[in-house]
């Protein structure tokens, strides 16, 4: 993720705010960065988007997108395959400290942002068992 330019990575994380995600996220679409949009709409509950990382090579997303829920086989499978950078970004999104250390010490305050970000918006979901779709 450290390769997608600063403009990318801005885009990226606006998509998790209240007020003009979506615009970001159709322009990440739009202009040639669809895994972005995949892993935005993945982290914010879309089995589709989910599906589509695994379909179009990047499984490491999709691993991403678990991580941040916490789940130990993404994590695991994060690190076999070198993806560590990966984790220090979930692990920020999670709060664990010595990632948040890391990135700022590393100067990767984007990366800060964007963990911020995501734990914002979701820290704004509500689960409400009534709205389940089957």
């Amino acid at each position: 993720m450290v390769d997608y330019p600063a403009k990318i990575l801005i885009a990226f994380g606006q998509t998790f705010d209240e007020e003009g995600g979506e615009e970001f996220l159709k322009w990440l679409l739009e202009n040639g960065y669809p895994e972005l949009a995949a892993l935005s709409s993945a982290i914010r509950g879309s089995r589709e988007a989910f599906g589509w990382l695994m379909k179009n090579n990047y499984p490491h997303f999709a691993a991403l997108d678990e991580a941040i829920d916490k789940s130990p086989k993404a994590y695991a499978w994060l690190r076999k395959y070198n993806f560590d950078f990966l984790v220090i970004l979930a692990d920020a999104v999670n709060q664990r400290s010595e990632a948040i250390v890391w990135l700022s010490k590393n100067k990767l305050f984007i990366f800060l942002d964007i963990a911020s970000k995501i734990r914002n918006y979701r820290n704004r979901q509500s689960f409400d068992y009534h709205k389940l779709h089957f």
